[in-house]
């Protein structure tokens, strides 16, 4: 059944996680709200101790739709559980849609830089496709979404080739990563410290976490990269793998627009809508649907997000 009409509750249910994992302070609550249990908690999707997932099974008998929240903070912090509220979770369960929010490990500039978080990301998906019957799971339709770093994640998945590799001894790995629509809150197309300098300027290629996910040691060491750092910073941004057969994006942004100040901190900007502003000219270049609400220029904007992005998943996820 393809549902056409959305409820309120439904709205301020996922408004409530959007704003969430854009990295606000979670929303409370209500005195009343029932906790909702994962119908399955803490499942392991792969080697690491971080890869685990949980996963909240919508009513019905019938194959669902699936949407995969992937949670921000830098690739350094930040849970699975962060902003989830129960009313979202029932109110989803309702409407059809199974969901499930991941863990992916955290870089530290040695062993885990870039691209392990995209890697594990994609791997999650894999993971729940092998779910499928299980969990009655219609792998056919599976979004991502996420604020920040999980934004970013969320990105690559989208844009990434398919990793699924049919003789692999791993069946996790046999199943495809390909999805059909992209939620992106604050997300970075590009972690090229070169590419975001000139995008944004300021300092905001100098966010600490830049230097982590390359096991950079200094400023110097970002803009003069090594081959093999360079092939990283590629490897490791969404938009290099953008092609005109990607799924539709749903971006938001609302920091500040305009130049950064004279003073800015180092990381000031890394959600600058700049970042949308070249993924949506790419984006449009190529045919491809894109929305981008930019915040900063008209704050009425952030009532209707909520609403506007759940349609954007109800069209591809739900749609014929």
């Amino acid at each position: 059944m393809i549902y056409r009409t959305l409820t309120h509750r439904i709205v301020t249910a996922l408004l409530t996680l959007l704003v969430a994992s854009f990295g606000h302070a979670a929303v409370a609550q209500p005195p009343d709200a029932a906790k909702i249990d994962p119908t399955h908690a803490d499942v392991s999707y792969g080697p690491a101790e971080r890869n685990v997932l949980d996963f909240y099974r919508a009513d019905g008998d019938a194959p669902a739709p699936l949407l995969v929240h992937i949670h921000g903070g830098g690739f350094v912090a930040g849970d699975k559980r962060q902003g989830l509220n129960a009313g979202m979770l029932e109110t989803l369960k309702k409407s059809g849609v199974h969901f499930a929010s991941i863990n992916y490990r955290f870089v530290n500039g040695k062993d885990v830089i870039f691209p392990a978080p995209q890697l594990d990301g994609a791997r999650a998906v894999q993971f729940l496709r092998t779910k499928a019957g299980e969990w009655k799971i219609d792998k056919r339709r599976v979004g991502c979404f996420g604020g920040s770093a999980g934004a970013g994640i969320s990105l690559w998945i989208g844009f990434q080739d398919d990793l699924a590799d049919p003789k692999s001894a791993d069946p996790v790995l046999r199943e495809s990563t390909r999805i059909v629509a992209v939620g992106s809150f604050g997300g970075q197309p590009t972690y090229d410290p070169i590419k975001i300098r000139e995008l944004i300027g300021g300092r905001a290629w100098e966010h600490p976490s830049l230097f982590k996910v390359y096991g950079l040691q200094n400023a110097e060491e970002a803009l003069h990269p090594t081959p093999e750092k360079q092939r990283l910073y590629d490897q490791s941004s969404a938009i290099t793998w953008l092609t005109k057969d990607d799924p539709p994006v749903f971006m938001v942004y609302n920091e500040p627009d305009g130049p950064l100040p004279a003073d800015a901190k180092p990381g000031q900007g890394i959600h600058h809508p700049n970042f949308g502003r070249m993924l949506k000219e790419r984006m449009d270049e190529m045919g491809i649907e894109n929305v981008m609400i930019n915040q900063s220029d008209d704050k009425s904007k952030a009532a209707n997000v909520g609403r506007d992005m759940l349609e954007f998943f109800q069209k591809h996820l739900k749609g014929s």
